[in-house]
């Protein structure tokens, strides 16, 4: 895509990789399902930190809660025994150092975790949530507590009336078409740290993609909906 592009692109060993339009001035490598990269925006006037991760997927803990009924400790257990806890602590821990400096470049944090956010499992949502409520999930409240924002909810604070689903368009049952209905949930972020301003956010898919297993030619390529959002930096 980058070479079709004409742009810049880091590809990671699994399913990690960046396409930027502006050049990738330093690599930082992999560390446990995340990667990142330095990105010159203006040379040296201007750059951004940019991390991109992609957690475990199973077990998925919307599934511990509406198809097994299991209680908020064990399922905050197997978000653990999924990987997904250790492997967000791992990717905060590599980018401490640039957190702690985003007031100088501002640090990115994108991709597919998997897992909800705890700014979404609210009261006012128990019911859709399979009556559920204020759960801690890690893989959100860790970056939370880390320093970084969740710029969906900085555009749309009010999970109501935009809940910003990404999983999935393409699975409104468990089976696509068929099944038990899935459960819907926005597990795809872009969170930021320092002088950044959310100018929009919106989760995007472009077409009106068929549910697998009729989905192969669909418009849309993937069975997440996008993320989108729209920074300003300082003048």
């Amino acid at each position: 895509m980058a070479e079709a592009l004409g742009w810049h692109h880091w590809q990671g060993s699994g399913s990690l990789g960046v396409i930027s339009r502006y050049p990738i001035a330093e690599e930082y490598g992999e560390v446990n399902a995340s990667g990142g990269v330095r990105i010159a925006l203006d040379g040296e006037e201007s750059q951004v930190n940019l991390w991109n991760v992609h957690l475990g997927y199973t077990p998925y803990g919307p599934y511990d809660f509406c198809f097994d009924g299991m209680d908020v400790d064990r399922v905050l257990e197997r978000e653990a025994e999924s990987g997904r806890t250790p492997q967000i602590t791992d990717t905060l821990a590599a980018m401490s150092d640039q957190v702690e400096a985003a007031d100088e470049i501002p640090v990115l944090l994108v991709g597919d975790f998997n897992a909800p956010s705890h700014l979404d499992w609210t009261e006012e949502l128990r019911e859709r949530n399979c009556g559920y409520a204020d759960v801690p999930w890690p893989t959100s409240v860790l970056p939370t507590e880390a320093g970084f924002t969740d710029s969906y909810r900085v555009a749309h604070p009010d999970p109501v009336s935009a809940p910003g689903l990404t999983w999935s368009p393409l699975y409104p049952f468990h089976e696509g078409s068929t099944g038990r209905e899935e459960p819907q949930d926005r597990i795809d972020f872009v969170y930021h740290a320092g002088d950044l301003t959310v100018r929009d956010s919106r989760d995007l898919v472009v077409g009106d993609p068929a549910p697998v297993p009729e989905h192969a030619d669909n418009e849309w390529t993937t069975d997440h909906a996008a993320v989108l959002t729209f920074y300003s930096l300082p003048s």
